[in-house]
């Protein structure tokens, strides 16, 4: 309930500030974006109290909820699949990364030794 009467404050104070600004000769495009933040301000600074109450709340239904799966069992299978394919992915990409530095360190190696001929 106090999320709702936080939101029902937000949308107050929003359509206030739209009011006020379409009336204080702004359009209704630029008084709507304006209001929105102005609207946003204006809460943070005006409404902590509500907007904490809303937050002790949410936090208090979360914790009640417990460590309840909040994924489906199917959308959990499917990110199983998907976390194995990733991390195979990653240890494929980490060898191929290895080999390309050997190559590189070869290539070096090589170069580093001076060509019969080269003049020193």
């Amino acid at each position: 309930m106090p999320v709702l009467i936080y939101s029902l404050l937000r949308l107050a104070l929003f359509a206030v500030c739209t009011v006020a600004l379409a009336f204080a000769g702004m359009g209704w495009l630029f008084a709507v974006i304006l209001g929105a933040v102005l609207a946003g301000v204006l809460s943070y600074l005006v409404l902590p109290g509500p907007r904490d109450r809303a937050a002790q709340w949410l936090q208090a239904r979360s914790e009640r909820r417990g460590d309840r799966p909040r994924l489906s069992r199917r959308a959990q299978e499917d990110a199983a699949v998907e976390d194995a394919a990733v991390d195979s992915a990653a240890v494929d990409h980490a060898a191929v990364d290895e080999s390309v530095v050997e190559e590189g360190e070869a290539d070096r190696a090589q170069s580093a030794r001076p060509s019969p001929n080269s003049t020193p």
